[in-house]
């Protein structure tokens, strides 16, 4: 059998912090295991099978969370809309236990977590699977000569509108006003629509919003958070 050729994908960014303490290594080995989506990464699955999601989340609309940092909006999502089932792709080994014991003590079950990097989750999601997505605080990779580095660059979005069905949200949130520009600048021209008719359709925060560790850095810091909604065409 003929395997498709796996991509050479550079990676940017850190893997692992800290040490982690005795109970988050006790997340990663007790709970990560049954949380996964399926086989995702290209040494499990050198076939890139499309995953399951109706089997996943039982027919359930499914959401996807590119970088879930520490994962407070991720559970919240999931105690809120019980009635969707979540992804959470995050390569940073340290969020993914803060997010497993925000797991255990929510209780909440409508969760999968993919421990690496959301291009390898693109690969093998159906077309038009994902119901809405969100993008919340992305690495800003300040330097100009490190914007190619950014999520909303071809490399990322062209996949991102394939997964996505047609009508889905892709809500981004951003504290750097350039990342502004380059979002508002790239996405449309991946089959999005930015729905915004006035300032404080960007200004103020969604409905169902829950303050992140990472938008208390940037308010205490003195930046504006930025809440922008794309609809996919």
């Amino acid at each position: 059998m003929t395997h498709p050729t796996r991509p050479r994908r550079n990676f940017y960014g850190r893997l692992k912090g800290k040490s982690l303490k005795p109970s988050q290594k006790g997340y990663i080995d007790e709970d990560l295991d049954a949380l996964s989506p399926g086989a995702v990464a290209w040494d499990a699955n050198p076939e890139r099978t499309p995953l399951d999601l109706k089997t996943l989340f039982d027919g359930k609309p499914v959401w996807l969370e590119i970088g879930f940092g520490g994962g407070e909006h991720m559970v919240h999502q999931a105690a809120t809309n019980p009635q969707v089932g979540i992804i959470g792709c995050e390569p940073y080994i340290n969020g993914v236990a803060m997010l497993l014991g925000k797991i255990r003590r929510a209780g909440v079950d409508n969760l999968a977590v993919h421990p690496g990097d959301v291009r390898d989750m693109f690969d093998v999601l159906p077309d038009g699977s994902i119901d809405r997505a969100f993008l919340l605080y992305p690495d800003p990779w300040p330097k100009a000569r490190h914007h190619r580095r950014r999520f909303v660059t071809p490399e990322h979005l062209e996949p991102l509108g394939r997964v996505l069905r047609p009508g889905a949200m892709f809500r981004v949130a951003t504290d750097i006003e350039d990342y502004v520009r380059q979002t508002l600048e790239q996405v449309p021209r991946h089959g999005f629509e930015w729905l915004a008719e006035g300032p404080d359709d960007w200004r103020t925060p969604w409905d169902d919003w829950i303050s992140t560790r990472y938008e208390q850095k940037a308010l205490r810091e003195g930046r504006t958070p930025h809440y922008l909604t794309f609809r996919k065409t």
